[in-house]
């Protein structure tokens, strides 16, 4: 915690009183400082984790674009946005991790719980403000930009080869039975990115990661949080999260009245679902691949990967 405290005081002047680990995401662990009477949320990108590059190469990109939105658009209170560092900056890092600090949020994540009727409206909402909004913002937005490149298909290629000695016994043993499905899809989405890079697609802000463990209720007000994947894309690139929600039908109503004649471009979804596919099968082998993790670790990382090729069509 000592370093941590170090890290607020240099970067935010922050004279810490108490730090409390939080239950973190996918990407960084987490943290409740108090100071002051007053709370902050640390986020801490670990740059042990082979995934934090990733998930930290632009982050002074899209967080421009965060502030932007939340003083001029209808998202302000329903999105985070970090605090600026004393050097004007929206990240600072040491040789053990890259950190973002956030105001606080007083209240729970959804989680495994279903949403209620009114959180389903707010999402509803929040969505269909944020596809609003596209290159036409006076923030850069072309380091963002969707290409429809998938960066980490060769090396899932390379781990799906049974031969290789690069990649432990267990891990091959873990994919093999959905070894053929996986190459096939590969192979699907790389089709369709070829087809989608050639098409003149209309390009909005996107989340690209709308499930309820990236939503807060705080008060009467739902929050998205976790926008490391902000992309100007597509919008199947946050519709693939809510196709096959019971309230898909009533958010098309609502999105529809601000996007008049709006229809889901099939391929677009098609791609957008696959490729994440891919992507948290092979965020799980690069675990197993190059992270260090304790026996205990690796054999649940083993036991999730095995999960997520379960369900590949």
């Amino acid at each position: 915690m000592n370093r941590l405290k170090t890290i607020l005081k240099d970067y935010y002047e922050i004279e810490t009183a108490d730090i409390f680990p939080q239950k973190g995401g996918w990407a960084a662990l987490a943290y409740k400082v108090s100071s002051d009477k007053h709370s902050y949320f640390l986020k801490v990108y670990e740059k042990s984790r082979a995934s934090t590059p990733k998930w930290t190469a632009l982050i002074d990109e899209y967080a421009p674009i965060m502030k932007w939105l939340d003083q001029h658009s209808g998202l302000k209170g329903k999105i985070p946005v970090p605090l600026l560092t004393k050097h004007g900056e929206y990240k600072c890092e040491d040789e053990d991790g890259i950190y973002l600090l956030y105001e606080y949020i007083d209240g729970e994540t959804i989680g495994d719980q279903d949403l209620t009727g009114e959180q389903a409206r707010q999402l509803s909402e929040i969505v269909t403000e944020l596809h609003t909004y596209g290159e036409g913002i006076p923030v850069k937005t072309d380091a963002i930009r969707e290409d429809f490149h998938v960066p980490f298909l060769p090396q899932l290629r390379s781990a799906l080869d049974q031969d290789s000695p690069l990649v432990p016994s267990d891990v091959r043993e873990a994919i093999a039975p959905r070894l053929a499905q996986v190459n096939l899809l590969a192979d699907a989405v790389e089709q369709l990115s070829l087809r989608l890079k050639g098409q003149p697609l209309r390009m909005a802000l996107c989340h690209t990661d709308i499930h309820p463990w990236n939503l807060m209720q705080s008060g009467r007000q739902l929050i998205l949080i976790d926008w490391e994947g902000l992309r100007l894309a597509p919008v199947e690139a946050d519709l693939m999260f809510l196709v096959e929600e019971p309230y898909y039908e009533d958010f098309l109503a609502l999105y529809r009245k601000r996007h008049r004649h709006f229809e889901v471009n099939l391929e677009a979804l098609q791609f957008y679902r696959g490729r994440r596919k891919l992507e948290d099968i092979w965020e799980f082998i690069e675990q197993l691949l190059f992270d260090e993790q304790a026996a205990s670790a690796r054999a649940a990382t083993l036991r999730s990967l095995a999960e997520e090729l379960k369900d590949v069509e």
